[in-house]
């Protein structure tokens, strides 16, 4: 909750999870006109909010109210029945007074409680997602909100990886990254689809997962014998010739320059498990439609199993090779397969109910924690994935608890989710910028991507234990409860010192010199060479096209912005960031109000339908 733990001059102090429990003024940071992703630093532009105001308890973790009386006797002797009649009779009065009144208001059409911020968070939805939709590959749709994008990439693979998504500002089609993607997105829909629906962005988010989908469904190639191997396309595009994806500024669709194909086999472990992550979580986005699920279960478990019956010598990360990963190690490079096989295997338990697919993510899950590198701890994005199962085993534990074998691996996931957020609210693993963006990692740069998904899975741990009907939970040092971590969440989307957004055409101030080839060359139908284009990347006017809903990669670790097209480093958006994005904005949308849950009680979230193939 880093908006509590600064002075007025912004200047940071510790705190420890203790110092959370005790403090008597909270500063609440409110999502502004900008709906920024980045808290700000100073009471100046937040709410104050005295919590002395609440009786204490001496447990402010109890759920469960004691079984032992709290009423007190009293002896009650009436001397004056006149005055004792006139008092019972204005009572009574007052009593009919506000039984009338509580059912007026409950009776009386109300707007929703944070109209303002979620007219704004849908606004922010709705740019987020259209940024996708900018990063189309292929026959682009007819019809399409993105008026600056055509035809592109239509000699992919020879003609065999047409589809998916340019990863960033370049012309790269990274296939690790889009399946992070999709399975994220993917499970935003699971949890939140009801708050989609609400705001009109259902179709659409599907529509973009199955964009998705189609393109990494032509990745697989399954080997027609034994003797066969395993072929998974890892990238198209690439840096390797005199006129490329990476030295050439130039529009998708004005590529003349051959675009070479990376192939793996069994040696991408990490990318076969993505794979089989995304396919499979979409496939529960997709369960009213039996075919298309079914051919998205089938490759992913064909996949999985391919990738886990080889031998342990033939698995590793796929940028170890050359031909595979070696051009991606620069961009996205995997230090371990073992999480993504965890990850996969959890998803397409999901996805099947299949419990020899849970009893390897749960057999397995500890020796992926033991190689997860001590700069990922806590982090969830493309690279690692860990946190994010532990948050989906305390998930499984709270609402739908399979008992043994499983008990003790989901019990020991839900205390790790616990110190995870006991370590984001307490300062103790992460730092902060000044203004408040918690730094998870910060020798990379780009905060934002970090900060949306922590913001995301917050957000969503904060909704599953306020179904579970808890005031919050313990960690070895201390605790936390449900009000400070959804604070927390809530302020890594919100102001900034710098007053802006850093989602473009959201809010009245916001970069305007994306680095981005389709948004910073005119789509006047003219064709444009390499060399041609370069004018465009270092001209520093600002972009021809809003390139509406990119999320830019942010602030250094001391909230400097530098809003110039050729440093990517503060300019570029990518599809993963955006993902993470999506993820957060719709997780504090303000829940839908319906029939089947007219006070919101369920906070917008399926709880149970993620479980609805597990017997």
């Amino acid at each position: 909750m880093p908006g509590s733990r600064y002075s007025s001059m912004g200047s940071p102090t510790q705190a420890s999870a203790s110092d959370i429990e005790t403090t008597s003024v909270k500063y609440v940071h409110t999502i502004s006109e900008a709906g920024r992703l980045l808290p700000s630093s100073s009471k100046w532009n937040s709410i104050e909010l005295d919590l002395n105001m609440l009786p204490k308890s001496s447990n402010p973790f109890d759920s469960i109210p004691s079984r032992f009386s709290k009423s007190f006797e009293y002896n009650l002797v009436i001397t004056d029945k006149k005055h004792f009649y006139r008092f019972l009779y204005i009572l009574i009065a007052l009593a009919l007074v506000a039984t009338a009144l509580v059912l007026l208001f409950q009776f009386w059409p109300h707007k929703h409680k944070h109209h303002g911020s979620s007219k704004n968070l849908t606004l922010a939805v709705n740019h987020a997602l259209l940024f996708f939709d900018a990063q189309k590959s292929g026959h682009f749709p007819k019809g399409s909100l993105v008026k600056f994008r055509g035809d592109s990439g239509l000699k992919d693979g020879n003609g065999k990886l047409v589809g998916g998504f340019y990863d960033s500002g370049n012309n790269i089609k990274f296939s690790f990254p889009t399946a992070y993607t999709i399975t994220l997105l993917s499970w935003s829909v699971i949890e939140y689809h009801d708050k989609y629906a609400d705001i009109g962005e259902l179709d659409h988010v599907k529509d973009i997962i199955k964009w998705g989908t189609d393109y990494l469904l032509q990745l697989f190639v399954p080997p027609n014998s034994t003797s066969d191997p395993i072929i998974v396309f890892s990238q198209v595009g690439g840096g390797n010739a005199t006129e490329n994806d990476i030295n050439c500024w130039q529009r998708p669709e004005d590529m003349h320059y051959t675009r070479p194909v990376s192939t793996c086999s069994s040696t991408a472990s990490d990318l076969a498990g993505e794979i089989v992550a995304a396919l499979s979580a979409a496939s529960l986005v997709f369960n009213n439609d039996n075919d298309y699920s079914s051919k998205l279960i089938n490759v992913a478990e064909k996949l999985f199993d391919l990738s886990t019956t080889v031998d342990a010598s033939d698995r590793g990360m796929y940028p170890m090779i050359d031909g595979c990963g070696g051009d991606a190690r620069f961009y996205y490079n995997s230090t371990s397969y073992e999480d993504e096989l965890v990850w996969g295997s959890t998803w397409l338990f999901f996805a099947t109910g299949n419990p020899t697919y849970l009893g390897y993510a749960t057999h397995n899950i500890e020796s992926a924690v033991a190689e997860e590198a001590i700069s990922d701890k806590g982090t969830f994005y493309w690279n690692n994935k860990l946190t994010a199962t532990s948050v989906l085993f305390a998930r499984l534990l709270y609402f739908r608890d399979l008992g043994k074998p499983y008990e003790d691996v989901l019990v020991t996931s839900s205390n790790r989710t616990d110190s995870v957020m006991c370590s984001y609210l307490s300062q103790r693993n992460f730092n902060t910028t000044p203004g408040g963006l918690i730094l998870l990692k910060p020798d990379r740069g780009g905060p934002l991507q970090f900060a949306a998904t922590t913001s995301f899975l917050s957000k969503l741990y904060s909704d599953y234990l306020n179904l579970l009907r808890v005031s919050g939970r313990s960690c070895g040092i201390g605790g936390f409860s449900l009000e400070e971590l959804h604070i927390f969440s809530k302020s890594q989307a919100s102001d900034n010192p710098l007053k802006m957004s850093y989602v473009v055409g959201f809010g009245g101030n916001y970069p305007n010199q994306v680095h981005h080839r389709s948004a910073s060359i005119p789509w006047d139908g003219q064709w444009r060479s390499c060399e041609e284009g370069k004018q465009w990347l270092h001209s520093e006017e600002k972009n021809p096209v809003d390139l509406l809903g990119a999320m830019v990669a942010g602030p250094d670790q001391y909230d400097n912005f530098l809003d110039e097209r050729n440093k990517p480093w503060f300019t570029e958006p990518s599809i993963s960031s955006n993902a993470g994005l999506v993820a957060a904005l719709i997780a504090h949308h303000d829940p839908p109000r319906n029939s089947s849950d007219p006070k919101g009680l369920l906070f917008g979230i399926d709880q149970m339908g993620i479980f609805a193939n597990i017997l």
